[in-house]
């Protein structure tokens, strides 16, 4: 059973930063991708970012230059590091991972930035 636990999430001043986790279930080298995806109210989920096995990573426009995602193989672990929050960056983080073909979901973190 492949599972995905997000945490890290808080209530955070704009200008501020928080570093979001992703713990799987298993080694997180055997995912093809593991990205994360944010979802605010009344509004779609979007692509915050992404990493691939081999580790290489890209960002939402909207976060790039702020955001840097990583994956701690030893750990199991993805971290999603958010500098210059601002309010936009409200909402539920989720963590989302490929597997042979196969997506998983985590249950989500919220992340609320006030001015």
């Amino acid at each position: 059973q492949v599972q995905l636990v997000e945490s890290g999430g808080g209530l955070v001043q704009a200008g501020g930063s928080l570093r979001l986790s992703c713990s799987a279930s298993g080694s997180t080298s055997r995912f093809n991708v593991i990205g994360w995806y944010r979802q605010a109210p009344g509004k779609q989920r979007e692509l915050v970012a992404i990493i691939s096995g081999d580790g290489m990573s890209n960002y939402a426009n909207s976060v790039k230059g702020r955001f840097t995602i990583s994956m701690d193989n030893a750990e199991n672990t993805v971290y999603l590091q958010m500098n210059r929050l601002n309010v936009e960056d409200t909402g539920a983080y989720y963590c989302n991972g490929i597997l042979e073909s196969r997506v998983y979901w985590g249950q989500g973190t919220q992340v609320t930035v006030s001015t």
